[in-house]
């Protein structure tokens, strides 16, 4: 059962698998909307091990794929052919079959550090429309979601709500490779918003947050309220 502290739509599927196809039955659908009324539409993803079965579904869609910009709710801060980027995992999960040719918009731009890389990737990002379409998150074990970690230096500045900056650097203090987020305000500039999250340890997770547990997933589930839609499988 799931908290009733929450007050967004909550999607649940018996299977991953079935879950990853309702989730991108539905995001095709509003980036074909986001299509027709404004002749192109953006989407957020995120990374991890959770969304390449959505990612292969989504990929199938034949929608006007040369419209769509995709671009990462968080990055690693390595080179795109890592086995650690995100890039890397979109690029051979999702930008493929009828999506090859949506466009891609990347985080990681070379520079030694996301500090030095963080004005030239926040400029990037403004080359956007807002709002974003769709935003797709995830959230891990921990309670984080994008590269908003607990306890971790610059969650306060990128968590923000009023702040003008769409990306903030992280350095998770348990995980050796600095990130790229996007705020918590960028995030929550969309159209559709989306927690996709599978497994019963990360429902409870989430129910935890959602009763009020300090966790940076929290942050979005209070400032999204019913906007937010919870993607959920046992």
């Amino acid at each position: 059962m799931l908290s009733n502290h929450f007050d967004g739509e909550v999607i649940f599927a018996n299977s991953t698998q079935a879950l990853a196809e309702l989730l991108a039955a539905d995001v095709a659908g509003w980036l074909q909307g986001g299509i027709k009324e404004r002749g192109s539409a953006t989407l957020v993803v995120s990374g991890g091990s959770t969304p390449a079965p959505f990612f292969n579904a989504l990929s199938l869609y034949e929608i006007q794929w040369s419209e769509v910009t995709v671009t990462l709710a968080d990055e690693r801060w390595v080179p795109a052919d890592d086995n650690l980027s995100n890039e890397k995992l979109v690029k051979e999960t999702l930008l493929v079959n009828a999506a090859s040719s949506a466009q891609f918009l990347s985080m990681y731009n070379g520079a030694k550090t996301p500090e030095e890389g963080w004005q030239r990737c926040d400029d990037s990002l403004r080359s956007l429309p807002n709002p974003y379409d769709v935003v797709v998150l995830g959230m891990g074990g921990d309670g984080h979601t994008a590269s908003l970690f607990p306890d971790t230096e610059g969650l306060t500045e990128a968590s923000i709500l009023g702040a003008d900056k769409l990306c903030w650097p992280m350095h998770p203090s348990h995980i050796s490779e600095a990130r790229m987020t996007l705020t918590l305000a960028a995030l929550l500039d969309c159209r559709q918003l989306v927690l996709h999250i599978t497994g019963e340890d990360k429902r409870k997770v989430f129910q935890r947050a959602a009763e009020g547990e300090n966790l940076p997933i929290a942050s979005v589930i209070e400032a999204a309220k019913s906007r937010l839609q919870l993607y959920w499988a046992a």
